[in-house]
Parts: structure tokens; C-alpha cells; sequence
């Protein structure tokens, strides 16, 4: 029985309005005095199967799309009889990788494991450290630098920290630092009080002493030579003799300025994010390949944005045309130091929201209008903007703006006020807002806060025209994937009407540092899956062909 024999005075939309709102018995009553026998499934399916009437985006409006956010899998296990579990990396050829990070907020030393036949990524173990609960400096230490909240580092205690993480992150994974790691990659966001880019090759090598303290070969930092230079786990994998590494990372050539010089101090991190945002959308459906703009919403900011690049072109590398800096999570952080439930320079968001996302639910519409006023009140005192080329530093990153600029990249800050300025204006928007309003409040004006943070990000780089109808955009970081943000951004990217498919462009990647240490590794080694490939663009295929017969 179809609905276009039963509907002989009602129309196909008429009908489904009823059977779907509260005036549903109304609408059977009027079947029931045509001596009709008809449950309310029976309708609601047989209106399905109509396809005269039946328009296929009906029932979809009432589903909100829901972001793709990745979390970091488990790695699958082998079984051996009855309770035994016995970790694939263990049996299976696998390329561990270790990621070694420093930030303002935490250091982390996150062991990835990618499998060689398959291509995916998966964390092993996460050690994880408050930055601020690093040594304080001996007497006859130098102070080389501070994080972003004042904490003072030497290397030394930096070093310390290091070995310390590294050693305890290998132990609790019950693996050997010398004969079962393949790879260690280090990183660092700790460029606030540095007078510029070059002098956070210091902290790398407080980074690189802990490491080998730690007892990491110094061969497992630096590309091989040669694939004989590999172990032999790894070699059947390599195209280490067919290809050449040129410093291009997940298929980006990062950017150089002309006189040589890095544009922004923690270019490394925007490199890392990019291809752990690159690499962590294998788990979803999105393809996502060059271009791209993939974002690092950590304390500080950091990302890229990439170049399209023709199918004919005989350089299958993408150009880096945009590069993101200053501050993104230390915005939060400021909001809740002044609630007084953390400390008031070393607290951070992190300590009351954690960091995990959130999805589904609603937040009370009562409070709504007084949310929306806290957020256009804090974005008052929030910059963001291309970092004019005078500027040596924004958002107290150092950085090369005019070099950028007469480079030709997009350099797009975060500040608030100049160089940090108004972060006390935020600190008391928050006491004010714990004065009068609940925790649930607070935590809204966050998420919002940092949505608009990140759409505004956006419409920059869309100002610029460095966002095409084929790229794809995501984001890594606490202040961007925690909480409701992910919703919140989704549905401002579908506003903004910048593709056809807002959801197949977007991604949300947690652990962002690590599973592009991860991949870095892969690509110094020359472990490319070209069945499963991370380099190329959006819909194109591998560019393993290309880079060979460039070799040649």
C-alpha cells in the first residue's frame, strides 16, 4: 500500500507533519473514518518506500552532523590461548616512533606505533607532565628561557625532564629504549621569552641530551644514509632506495625564507600538527591531502596552510603559503585563572574542563544571551589578523614577518591586546563571570570563545584565498578539540558555506605533535604505503611514481 494511494486528500508533507508532531491522532482519526487499518510504523514506513513523494534530505534535517573527531586507538592485540594478549607491535613488523614534547603547558612522551602492512597509526603509551612542575634552577645553571607562565628553565632541568619522561613512558610500556624504538623526534613550544627563531635550537639540544641520557642512540634521531642503514624489520617496507628525503613532510615543502632564516620560532610544531592532523584522518572518511589548513590550538598557535598542486605538475610537493602563530589555549587559561580555583600563574583550563570532546546534549538557552555578551566582551581584547611585517613578535612568539611577507606566506596571529597585554583583562571577565554565574556558564564561554577564535582564524585565511573549494581543514590542540568546540566550529564552517560537503572537509585530531613525530619518522625513513597515501592532494593519487622519477 503506498502513500499515493492513501493520501487522497492530504499531501505527502501535510501527512509526515502530523505523524511526526503531537497531532498525530488527529491524522489516524481520519484514516479510522475511511475504515482504514494503519499503524503509525506501518504509515511512517510505507511514506518511506514511496518514492513519488518521499524527498531524501527529509528525515536528514533532523540529524545534526556530527564532527569527525579522532581519538587515539588502542593497539590491537594478538590472543594466545586463553588470556593471553599478546600486543601486535610485539610480533608484527612495527615502526615506533617516540615523540618528545616540551610545551608551555605539558611535556609529553607519546609512543606511536605504526603498522608497516597496514599504514596505521597507533598510541602505545602517553606519559604526560605538568610543565610548571619542573625542577627550579641550581645554583650555577644559566636560565636560557621560561614558558609562557613564568616557569624558568635551564638545560639542565630541561634535560632532566626529558630522560626522566622518556625513561618512565618505555617502562610502563615494558619496552627497551635501545632495541625496540625505532625513531625519536623532538619538539618544543616553549618560544615565548626567546629574543628569536634561532635560539630554540638551544632547547633542542636540551631536548636531544635528554634523549641520549635517556639512552637513545643517536643514529635513531637522524635519517639513514642508505636502506642498508635500516634494521631489517623495516627494510622489505623502506623505498629508501628508490626515493630521496628532502626535508618534505606528509608531501609539504616546509618554508624557507630568503635570507635563510626560519619565519616563526616553533615552525617545527606547525609541521608536526599539519602531518599528525594529515595522518590522523585516516581513521575517518575525509581525505585529507593538499591543500589544506590544519591548525595546532595547544597553549601557543602554530599550523600551516598548503598549496593545491596540478596533476601535471612535474614537483609533486605542496608549497607551504601560510603559517599560523601566537596564542591559543593561554586565552582560556587566562578566563579561568581569575575564577580562583586554580592557580593564578600556572593555571590552565586543562585542571577544571580536562581535555577530552564532548557531543551531544544541549546547554540551557536561559543563559544563552549572557554567554553571547562574555564572548563579543572577550573578543574585544582578541587580535587576529595577518602579523603586520614590523612586528618581531605576536602573541610574545618571536617571529620573521617581513621575511614572510616578501616570501609570499600568509602569516596569521593571535593576540591578545599586544604581545599578551589584555590577558589581565580576561582574568577578571572570568572572576566576574564565577561571581555571578555557574561552572556549566564558564565552561560555555570557553568553548565559545575559543569556536570564535578559530572561525575567525578561518575567515582570514578565506580573506586571503588560501582556502579552495578542494581544501580541507583541521584542528589539534586542547583549545580546540575539548569541551563542545568541535560541534560549535562544524557548524560555523557550514555557515560559511566554503564547500558543498562541510563535513567530508573537516577533521578534529587529538595527540596532533606525536602522530606527525610519527609520521616524520616515516618520512625520513622512506616508509610510504602508496595504497594508503598521505602525501598527494585531495582525490589524487600517490605521488611515489613522481618522486622516483624525480630521483632519477
Amino acid at each position: 500500500m503506498t502513500l499515493s494511494i492513501l493520501l487522497t486528500h492530504l499531501t505527502y508533507h501535510e501527512a509526515m507533519r502530523l505523524i511526526m508532531s503531537k497531532n498525530a491522532d488527529a491524522f489516524f482519526s481520519w484514516f479510522a473514518s475511511r475504515s482504514v487499518r494503519l499503524t503509525k510504523q506501518k504509515l511512517i514506513w510505507s511514506a518511506r518506500q514511496d518514492s513519488e513523494y518521499m524527498c531524501p534530505s527529509f528525515f536528514s534535517r533532523f540529524i545534526k552532523p556530527r564532527p569527525h573527531i579522532v581519538e587515539s586507538p588502542p593497539p590491537p592485540s594478538i590472543t594466545h590461548g586463553a588470556g593471553m594478549n599478546i600486543p601486535e607491535y610485539k610480533n608484527k613488523p612495527y615502526f615506533i616512533v617516540g615523540s618528545v614534547e616540551m610545551g608551555n603547558t605539558t611535556t609529553k612522551c607519546i609512543l606511536t606505533g605504526v603498522s608497516l602492512e597496514t599504514g596505521m597509526s597507533y598510541v602505545i603509551n602517553k606519559t604526560v607532565s605538568m610543565s610548571r612542575d619542573i625542577r627550579p634552577p641550581k645554583p650555577g645553571e644559566t636560565i636560557f628561557g621560561a614558558t609562557l607562565d613564568g616557569t624558568e628553565l635551564t638545560r639542565e632541568s630541561v634535560t632532566e625532564l626529558v630522560r626522566d619522561t622518556l625513561i618512565k613512558c618505555h617502562r610502563d610500556a615494558n619496552l627497551d629504549i635501545k632495541d625496540e624504538l625505532d625513531f625519536v623526534v623532538r619538539s618544543t613550544g616553549v618560544v615565548a621569552e626567546m629574543e628569536s627563531p634561532d635560539q630554540v635550537g638551544d632547547f633542542v639540544i636540551s631536548l636531544a641530551n635528554g634523549c641520549l641520557i635517556a639512552g637513545v642512540p643517536p643514529r635513531k634521531m637522524t635519517p639513514p644514509m642508505s636502506k642498508e642503514n635500516q634494521s631489517q624489520k623495516l627494510q622489505p617496507f623502506s623505498f629508501a632506495d628508490k626515493v630521496v628525503f628532502v626535508g618534505a613532510v606528509a608531501g609539504v615543502i616546509p618554508p624557507l625564507g630568503s635570507t635563510g632564516v626560519e619565519m616563526v620560532a616553533n615552525e617545527m610544531e606547525g609541521e608536526l600538527a599539519m602531518a599528525g592532523i594529515k595522518e590522523g584522518a585516516k581513521w575517518t572518511p575525509v581525505d585529507f591531502r593538499n591543500p589544506c589548513v590544519t591548525i595546532d590550538f595547544g597553549t601557543t598557535l602554530d599550523g600551516r596552510i598548503t598549496s593545491d598542486v596540478p596533476a601535471d605538475a612535474p614537483n609533486p610537493f605542496a608549497k607551504t603559503v601560510g603559517n599560523f602563530c601566537g596564542l591559543a589555549g593561554a586565552i582560556p587559561d587566562a578566563i579561568v585563572r581569575g575564577t580562583g580555583l586554580v592557580h593564578l600563574r600556572t593555571g590552565t583550563a586543562l585542571d577544571i574542563f580536562g581535555e577530552h570532546s564532548v557531543t551531544g546534549g544541549l546547554f540551557s538557552r536561559g543563559n544563552q544571551r549572557v554567554v553571547d555578551e562574555y564572548v563579543k566582551h572577550c573578543h574585544e581584547y582578541i587580535d587576529i589578523c595577518i602579523v603586520p611585517p614590523e612586528r618581531n613578535r605576536f602573541g610574545r612568539v618571536p617571529v620573521n614577518a617581513r621575511i614572510a611577507k616578501e616570501s609570499g606566506v600568509a602569516m596569521i596571529g593571535c593576540d591578545c591586546g599586544e604581545n599578551s597585554s589584555d590577558l589581565p583583562r580576561l582574568i577578571e571577565i572570568g572572576a566576574e563571570i564565577h561571581k555571578k554565574y555557574s561552572l556549566s556558564t564558564l565552561n560555555e564561554v570557553i568553548d565559545r570563545v575559543c569556536t570564535r577564535m578559530a572561525l575567525r582564524l578561518v575567515d582570514v585565511a578565506v580573506e586571503e584565498g588560501l582556502v579552495l573549494k578542494n581544501s580541507s581543514i583541521g584542528f589539534t590542540g586542547r583549545a580546540a578539540i575539548s569541551g563542545r568546540k568541535p560541534e560549535y566550529i562544524l557548524k560555523g564552517i557550514i555557515e560559511r558555506n566554503l564547500f558543498d560537503d562541510p563535513n567530508d572537509h573537516l577533521v578534529f585530531v587529538d595527540d596532533g605533535l606525536a602522530r606527525g613525530a610519527a609520521l616524520m619518522g616515516r618520512c625520513m625513513n622512506s616508509l610510504g604505503k602508496p595504497k594508503n597515501p598521505i602525501g598527494g592532494v585531495r582525490g589524487g593519487p600517490c605521488i611515489m611514481s613522481r618522486r622516483i622519477k624525480i630521483g632519477k
